[in-house]
């Protein structure tokens, strides 16, 4: 007899172990995921989250904070408007994706791949590109 839960699958705090039902093979129910795996699906989500607010507050910080650009008056909002943006589709995927996940844990199926590392590539990528051709245009100038 060891100590209450250990070595116990499934459970939680909102569900008991005695009614639970365990997926079999062709089992078209949902299951109640380990509370651990549904615990790091919320704190990779909440991770997601404090990425989008970061993202959205350097929007904010370049276009309110920093000096203008010599001869790029523009150059502030090219900059800060896509950082703010890419922080509300971090945000809106970053809970889309918990939700995915979950319902695939609950399935008992493969967890789906993530898109958000995909999306903040491509689009940190292109901001630097912007950035560097901003500062090119002050210099000049």
């Amino acid at each position: 007899m060891g100590a209450p839960g250990i070595g116990r699958r499934g459970g939680g705090a909102t569900s008991s172990h005695e009614d639970q039902r365990e997926g079999q093979p062709g089992d078209t129910g949902d299951t109640e995921p380990d509370v651990r795996f549904t615990l790091a699906n919320e704190r990779t989500f909440l991770a997601w989250n404090r990425t989008a607010l970061a993202l959205v507050v350097a929007g904010l910080g370049i276009v309110q904070l920093l000096p203008p650009f010599p001869g790029v008056p523009w150059g502030r909002h090219v900059l800060g408007v896509p950082l703010i943006v890419l922080g509300a589709v971090v945000s809106v995927t970053a809970y889309l994706e918990w939700r995915r996940t979950q319902a695939a844990m609950r399935r008992l199926e493969p967890i789906p791949q993530s898109l958000l590392p995909r999306i903040l590539v491509g689009t940190i990528t292109g901001i630097a590109a912007l950035s560097a051709v901003v500062l090119l245009v002050s210099a000049v100038r």
